[in-house]
């Protein structure tokens, strides 16, 4: 895990990143900025059980291609859930904050997922462990009203002007946070990929 200091502001962006984009670097860094942290960690995750059988890169070469395209020293690139065989978003976070206490950390996700967050493993307990930051993406602005999750936590979502605290906050706290919003998905691009080598 990279390394912390007590008191710090810390953001947790997981994913597969299979491969990742300028999207996803306009997440981190549209959450770097509004939620005034001190770092955000770029989790490359061996795999999602969400999206078991689709081709997925090795991780070595996903590593690689997310160092290559972050260039805030602040944002740290790191696939530590393979060291510690953690599968599920929800120990992942249980292993963070045992490991760094004293830290104020916040998860991170592209509003791309919370339409189907509540598939997530202990969806429920990610919420109670962690505030939450969702970043808008295209096309996701909607599942802001309609997801299970925004409905179920309704009442812990906080307005979006007061998201530099968010970390600080005691979960369940959720915002939706708009900005910029890039078209890339990882998916579109795997598949000009392998239609450019067919």
């Amino acid at each position: 895990m990279p390394h912390v200091e007590k008191r710090m502001q810390v953001g947790l962006f997981g994913g597969s990143f299979n491969p990742p984009h300028d999207g996803h670097v306009l997440v981190a860094e549209t959450a770097m900025r509004v939620l005034e942290l001190d770092q955000l960690w770029w989790i490359v995750t061996p795999g999602n059980p969400l999206k078991a059988g689709r081709e997925i890169a090795p991780l070595a070469e996903r590593i690689a291609l997310s160092e290559q395209i972050v260039h805030d020293p602040r944002i740290k690139v790191t696939a530590f859930e393979a060291a510690f065989s953690v599968r599920y978003t929800a120990d992942t976070l249980g292993l963070v904050q045992t490991r760094n206490p004293g830290v104020d950390f916040v998860w991170v996700m592209g509003a791309d997922n919370l339409a189907g967050f509540h598939l997530w493993e202990r969806w429920r307990d990610i919420a109670a462990t962690m505030p939450i930051a969702v970043i808008d993406r295209p096309g996701s602005t909607l599942a802001l009203g309609s997801s299970v999750m925004a409905r179920s936590f309704e009442a812990a979502r906080i307005p979006e002007r007061d998201a530099a605290n968010l970390a600080r906050r005691a979960p369940p706290a959720w915002t939706f946070i708009h900005g910029p919003r890039s078209s890339l998905s990882s998916t579109a691009l795997r598949a000009a990929r392998s239609g450019s080598s067919s």
